[in-house]
């Protein structure tokens, strides 16, 4: 093996092919440490799970007081190399200020995180413990990545709410954009391959199967042909909805009414009206009310789970 000359080859690439090359730039966020910060978290919001030895309540003040200072440390770093690629005026204060007002959002999560927890125990027989959903269930590390991470875009963060969304993919299988509006009270079941749009807004007691896909119709373009940033894409999903396996709704106007059901490997471009069951019969979609309580149980020889 040459050696040299693969070298040579690589570094005249970075002349000619250029817009993949980072070089001379502002440094960007370290993977290995956002990774840190999302395992740190992890351990923050439930206390006592992933530690290698038991945890004790005596000795919990001393071990929040330890992550806090790891994670703010690392937060404030990554926060601020974040605000330089976006050229912030005051990239260090800024940074400061938004590690603690984020971390000032953790409490609150674990509010929200809580309610998943009982949606996945409640929606699941097979879930014989919260023990076993929190240690187990990758809808947990999906979900409670993606509520701190929306924390950290809400306060107009770059790069590092997504590079934390990532973190989670990778583990899970299951792509949810920091943007996402979250209700409580979500269960993702099973959940490889679901995947969740930047503006999509979910509301309380939704319940999603592996393989949904809530996306985008198209992308809106400017006159030089980029696309529009910052439009309204993906669509919207009212509280008590249940969407079966490999659904994929797409759609900025897109609503899917409250109390309704879709089934599985329904494909919508439209709304459904609220109270509503959605659902393929002999190859047509089939709309129409839903009846008090009413599943898609007895349709099962119409779709796929």
């Amino acid at each position: 093996m040459k050696l040299d000359a693969i070298k040579a080859a690589l570094i005249a690439s970075y002349e000619t092919d250029g817009g993949i090359n980072h070089l001379d730039g502002v440094n960007l966020p370290s993977q290995q440490s956002v990774n840190e910060i999302a395992r740190g978290c992890m351990h923050l919001l439930f206390p006592g799970y992933f530690e290698e030895t038991r945890l004790a309540k005596k000795d919990v003040p001393a071990m929040v007081d330890g992550l806090l200072a790891s994670i703010g440390g690392r937060l404030e770093v990554e926060i601020e190399k974040s605000l330089r690629f976006a050229h912030d005026a005051d990239p260090g204060a800024r940074a400061r200020a938004l590690a603690g007002e984020a971390l000032g959002k953790l409490a609150d999560v674990r509010r929200a995180i809580r309610t998943d927890v009982d949606a996945a125990y409640q929606g699941d027989p097979a879930a014989l413990s919260y023990e076993e959903i929190i240690l187990a269930y990758p809808c947990v590390l999906a979900i409670s990545l993606q509520r701190f991470a929306h924390v950290l875009y809400k306060l107009g963060i770059p790069l590092l709410p997504r590079m934390i969304t990532e973190f989670a993919h990778e583990r899970t299988g299951i792509d949810i954009h920091p943007g996402a509006e979250i209700g409580t009270h979500f269960f993702i079941d099973h959940g490889t391959g679901v995947v969740i749009g930047e503006t999509v807004t979910i509301g309380s007691h939704v319940k999603l199967y592996q393989g949904v896909t809530l996306g985008a119709k198209s992308f809106e373009t400017d006159n030089k042909g980029n696309p529009v940033k910052g439009v309204k894409r993906h669509p919207d999903i009212a509280d008590n909805v249940t969407i079966y396996a490999h659904a994929t709704i797409l759609g900025g106007d897109t609503v899917i009414g409250a109390n309704s059901v879709v089934g599985g490997n329904v494909w919508l471009l439209d709304s459904v009206p609220a109270n509503s069951i959605a659902y393929f019969k002999a190859d047509d979609l089939v709309i129409r009310p839903r009846q008090k309580k009413e599943t898609l149980v007895g349709y099962v020889e119409d779709w796929v789970i």
